[in-house]
């Protein structure tokens, strides 16, 4: 897993405007947050600075967030306390869940925020829905999001630049993506994301982190999916769009 913690410190740059607050960006899953019963037991697993999670225990549920990086957990913990959210964060990775609760303990995982590529080739991401899948009770279902990789590699390697500035916490930020496509599939690629903040002074603060990623094709994930338990319920997979969500059923 990649690290996050560089990012973590200004991960707010990269969160969509539509989604900054807890309560937005839940209420981007109210089509599939419409399926879980009253007080239902949640799991947001790779949960970044919380938002998702902090957003889910406003509307009631019984919420935990985890992550594997130290510092989105920590950052997660503040704006729960911000929000006066209960809301339990763990630190751990996909692999390490089942250590830390029981097998048919949630009524709902989410996977969100493309995060799922970070896990090491095929292996490793079988591996994490496997683990994703045991914590899920029968009839509970997984919600993913992904980019669209088949789009991705098609670009090739790259420097994306935002063509505006963004703007947080009263201070404006670019955003950079260097994107090293590996030559084949399976092969490990990177992705350096970089955030320059500028002041009113003029002076500029950037953080930038190099991650590894390990890309799929939507019909490896299908079947990785049924491998693990799971049976696809909805899907907006669209080779011409830039993300795409997958809601899967424990079966």
């Amino acid at each position: 897993m990649s690290a996050y913690n560089a990012l973590a410190e200004v991960y707010e740059w990269l969160i969509s405007d539509a989604k900054l607050t807890p309560a937005e960006f839940a209420s981007s899953f109210d089509d599939v947050l419409s399926l879980l019963p009253s007080n239902a037991h949640v799991l947001d697993c790779s949960c970044g600075t919380g938002q998702l999670a902090v957003g889910l225990a406003g509307l009631g549920m019984h919420v935990v967030a985890t992550d594997a990086s130290e510092a989105m957990v920590r950052r997660t913990a503040e704006l729960s306390e911000e929000f006066r959210a209960s809301v339990r964060t763990v630190q751990a990775d996909w692999q390490e869940l089942p250590d830390h609760f029981d097998d048919d303990t949630f009524d709902m995982v989410f996977c969100v925020g493309n995060s799922l590529h970070h896990a090491e080739g095929a292996r490793g991401r079988v591996a994490a829905l496997e683990s994703m899948s045991r914590l899920l009770r029968r009839g509970g279902r997984l919600v993913l999001t992904s980019r669209t990789w088949e789009l991705v590699r098609a670009r090739g390697s790259r420097l994306d630049i935002s063509d505006r500035l963004v703007r947080r916490n009263g201070r404006n930020a670019v955003v950079v993506y260097r994107w090293d496509i590996a030559p084949n599939w399976e092969d490990e690629h990177h992705i350096e994301i970089a955030v320059a903040q500028v002041d009113t002074a003029g002076s500029v603060l950037a953080r930038s982190e190099l991650l590894s990623s390990w890309p799929y094709r939507y019909e490896e994930l299908e079947v990785e999916l049924h491998r693990v338990g799971l049976q696809t319920e909805m899907s907006t997979f669209n080779l011409e769009a830039e993300n795409y969500m997958v809601v899967a059923s424990k079966v």
